[in-house]
């Protein structure tokens, strides 16, 4: 048995209008945010928050939960950790909508490739 599937790790939550992340128990809880408090979005595992100031980085962020994709590379037995790629910027996103709309792909999946040209 792996000696880190009895412990409970902490996981990201964002309001993206807000732009403010809180790592919280994850639970079926419902965790408002401090400030506006509407319902926080669960990120996933992995996120790792841009700047407050860094506007690019917010709208791929937004893009990213907003097609359903999390922040995620984490094993549940806590084991291993391959983090998925995710765009960083707003150029990385509107490349990869531009070409899931001219190919006809899921807008998740080509938020989720690497490389979508391949």
């Amino acid at each position: 048995m792996c000696r880190y599937a009895e412990v409970f790790y902490k996981v990201h939550y964002v309001c993206v209008p807000c732009r403010r992340s809180s790592k919280l128990p994850w639970d079926a809880v419902e965790h408002p945010c401090p400030r506006c408090r509407v319902p926080m979005v669960f990120a996933g595992h992995d996120f790792a928050a841009p700047r407050h100031r860094n506007t690019s980085g917010w709208v791929a962020v937004a893009a990213v939960l907003a097609a359903g994709l999390r922040y995620e590379g984490f094993q549940t037995c806590g084991c291993g950790r391959d983090p998925k790629f995710r765009p960083r910027t707003s150029a990385q996103v509107r490349r990869r909508l531009r070409l899931a709309e001219r190919r006809g792909i899921p807008v998740a999946a080509a938020l989720a490739a690497r490389d979508p040209c391949a």
